[in-house]
């Protein structure tokens, strides 16, 4: 089986566990960009601590969930976000103002849209979370 978007389908993991009051999710494969991803969301307290469990399969992770997502999802296509469109794409993809987060790849690393829009910073959406 080949999978076309790894990221897009652990949120949906993610988001389906968090939907039945699953404790955890494994997620598999894993990615750089997943990581990364979940490290954000864990620093924003929307997912608890992760850990990596490597077997003949590959690398899994394993998600410790806290109840807190309402949705969340991969951004499909990758919109790239000047310093001035932020709000645009909040618009887009989240309920209200100063409610979720849209998780950016900008050249300083992985960050949610307010880190980005305090450094003054555009990037690529990846993600988004509430």
């Amino acid at each position: 089986m080949v999978m076309n978007d790894t990221l897009s389908a652990a949120m949906s993991n993610i988001y389906n566990g968090e939907k039945i009051s699953k404790k955890e999710v494994i997620i598999f494969p894993v990615s750089g960009i997943i990581k990364k991803t979940l490290d954000v969301m864990k620093n924003n307290y929307y997912i608890g601590d992760y850990g990596e469990n490597k077997d003949s399969k590959g690398n899994s992770l394993k998600i410790n969930l806290l109840g807190k997502i309402n949705k969340c999802g991969a951004i499909k296509p990758r919109f790239s976000v000047a310093l001035g469109e932020y709000e645009k794409f909040e618009k887009r993809f989240l309920p209200a103002k100063d409610f979720g987060i849209l998780i950016v790849s900008t050249n300083k690393g992985m960050m949610t849209h307010m880190q980005a829009k305090e450094k003054k910073l555009g990037g690529k959406l990846i993600a988004y979370c509430y």
